[in-house]
């Protein structure tokens, strides 16, 4: 049995769940979310608890069974918390700023790259060397995070670049004389 699947999701108060036949959605404080699920996957709600059920133990419902289950968790987190990505810009003049609600980086190019902001994701810029994504979809922040490093990603030598706060980028040596 699967060990996430089978964990029921608490429902906090201010959050509705509304489940119909292969679509589940959730109403919090900060906001709506959809999700389409597999009609074999049986969503149940019962006293402020969400559980998925799977009907057999065939690979591809196992599968579907965790995965509807982390689905439904990140909305209802998503509706109370929201989830946030931070960035990193390192490098010599590299920096970023707001432009509106796009996003502008400086980042080594002969040009000034702009980022728009997807609907229901919002940027900050604290610095100018940190950025951070903020979206009550995870999937979403986490894709227009990505979509950002992907401008200039880190790159091994000098390590100038955008990259996730916290990560570890594995630095070469270069030339040896």
């Amino acid at each position: 049995m699967s060990r996430i699947g089978r964990k029921p999701i608490a429902i906090p108060d201010g959050v509705t769940v509304e489940i119909k036949p292969e679509l589940v959605s959730v109403k919090g404080p900060k906001g709506e979310l959809d999700q389409a699920v597999s009609g074999d996957m049986k969503v149940l709600e019962s006293d402020r608890t969400v559980t998925v059920e799977r009907p057999t133990d065939r690979g591809e419902h196992r599968a579907l069974h965790g995965l509807t289950r982390s689905l439904i968790a990140n909305m209802v987190e998503g509706v109370t918390d929201g989830f946030e990505r931070r960035l990193e810009i390192q490098g010599v003049g590299y920096r970023a700023r707001l432009q509106g609600k796009a996003l502008e980086l400086s980042v080594g190019y002969s040009h000034p790259v702009s980022v728009t902001a997807p609907e229901g994701i919002e940027f900050e810029v604290p610095v100018p060397t940190q950025v951070i994504v903020r979206g009550i979809d995870k999937q979403l922040v986490g894709e227009t995070a990505a979509r950002i490093r992907r401008t200039r990603p880190p790159e091994p030598y000098k390590g100038k670049g955008i990259r996730y706060e916290g990560e570890h980028v594995r630095r070469k040596v270069g030339k040896r004389a």
